[in-house]
């Protein structure tokens, strides 16, 4: 108890630091700059506090429960018993489509942290706002989580096979910059945010120690070289699959309005 006690002081005492930065430049430009005192200043006080308590408590979550989950799963997955037990020969070299699992619960992670990412379900919201209901939040939030979970996956296949990170990504930014200029404007600067509100609080921790876990695990793997990165598929894949939703959608709205054309003119 008193090591908990204490892991839980050090956290808080890390934290404040971090805040106070943001603290002492809101309050420095509020009354040096602005020159007028902050309104509601014990509201804001409160806020403060349960920043840095619930920061504080995030933090030792991840470090008990995300982070060991993370590669904990990773290698049960990759453990040689579990993978060999769908296999007919004991004495089968492992390939990189033995680890299908790996591949699926990749994908499934990615989408799930993603759906439940609180940064992505605010831009959602305020995009549905803005655009006036042109871009639903609903269908924003599900295009991100597909673009992370395959992105996710295909990064995982990356560390299974060991084949460099840049490939990958040259590829990947190649993609984006030619979808951006066949997608709808309205949607080109929220597709390139959206693949940075994924990498936040709930799926950054999960990924990373996927990352980690599969290349401590995978032979041959080096957790420097292999495990980071796969962060970078999680904030890419958005990009295009937001634009692709975006094309789609206006594919599908150009599509019915010629239908209706169409039998406007049947009628006639």
């Amino acid at each position: 108890m008193m090591e908990f006690l204490q892991n839980i002081f050090s956290i808080t005492l890390a934290t404040i630091g971090d805040v106070l930065p943001i603290v002492v430049i809101i309050f420095g430009f509020q009354l040096f700059v602005i020159k007028k005192p902050l309104p509601n200043l014990k509201k804001v006080f409160i806020g403060m506090v349960y920043v840095i308590l619930g920061l504080s408590f995030f933090l030792l979550g991840l470090e008990e429960a995300l982070f060991p989950l993370g590669r904990l799963m990773a290698q049960q997955l990759t453990d040689p018993a579990f993978i060999r037990a769908g296999l007919d020969s004991v004495g089968q070299v492992l390939q990189w489509d033995d680890y299908a699992w790996v591949y699926i619960f990749a994908a499934a992670i990615g989408f799930s942290t993603t759906i439940a990412e609180p940064s992505l379900i605010a831009v959602a919201i305020m995009a549905n706002d803005v655009s006036g209901g042109s871009i639903k939040a609903n269908g924003l939030r599900v295009s991100v989580a597909i673009g992370v979970a395959i992105g996710i996956a295909l990064g995982s296949f990356r560390i299974v096979t060991g084949t460099p990170l840049h490939y990958y990504i040259i590829v990947g930014y190649i993609i984006v910059v030619i979808q951006t200029f066949f997608a709808p404007r309205i949607i080109i600067g929220l597709a390139y945010d959206s693949g940075g509100v994924t990498t936040s609080t709930v799926t950054v921790p999960l990924v990373a120690a996927l990352g980690l876990g599969l290349a401590s695990t995978i032979p041959g793997r080096n957790p420097l070289i292999d495990g980071f990165g796969l962060i970078a598929f999680a904030s890419l894949f958005p990009i295009m699959s937001v634009m692709l939703y975006a094309q789609i959608s206006e594919w599908r709205a150009h599509k019915a309005s010629k239908k209706s054309d169409n039998q406007d003119n049947g009628d006639e």
